[in-house]
């Protein structure tokens, strides 16, 4: 699936069985929260946290798949072609930091 496809997918899913986007605000909050399953996982299997009985059962794939998905949420809601910016976003990258990461001894 691409990017596009996976907007478009992700719309009509939201017009069928979410009614509606929740609106931009809630929207970011909800994307907070997910990105925060994700740090709680992140720093459990590979930090120094220890697990918690309420962290039973959480898979970082699907967390992950959470953030992606209302990330999408906001890109449609305002406007945004995700495979546009992630270009856009490539290119820019490419440009400032095209010699800066070769030179960083601490990557090698």
């Amino acid at each position: 699936m691409t990017i596009k496809e996976l907007q478009k997918t992700i719309d009509k899913w939201i017009k069928e069985n979410g009614i509606r986007y929740y609106n931009e605000l809630t929207n970011m909050a909800i994307l907070t929260e997910e990105v925060g399953e994700v740090a709680r996982i992140i720093s459990r299997t590979y930090g120094e946290q220890s697990f918690k009985k309420s962290d039973e059962g959480k898979d970082l794939a699907d967390e992950l798949a959470d953030v992606f998905f209302v990330l999408t949420c906001l890109a449609n809601q305002t406007g945004i072609d995700l495979t546009e910016a992630i270009s856009k976003n490539l290119d820019k990258k490419t440009k400032r930091d095209r010699k800066r990461h070769l030179s960083n001894k601490k990557l090698k």
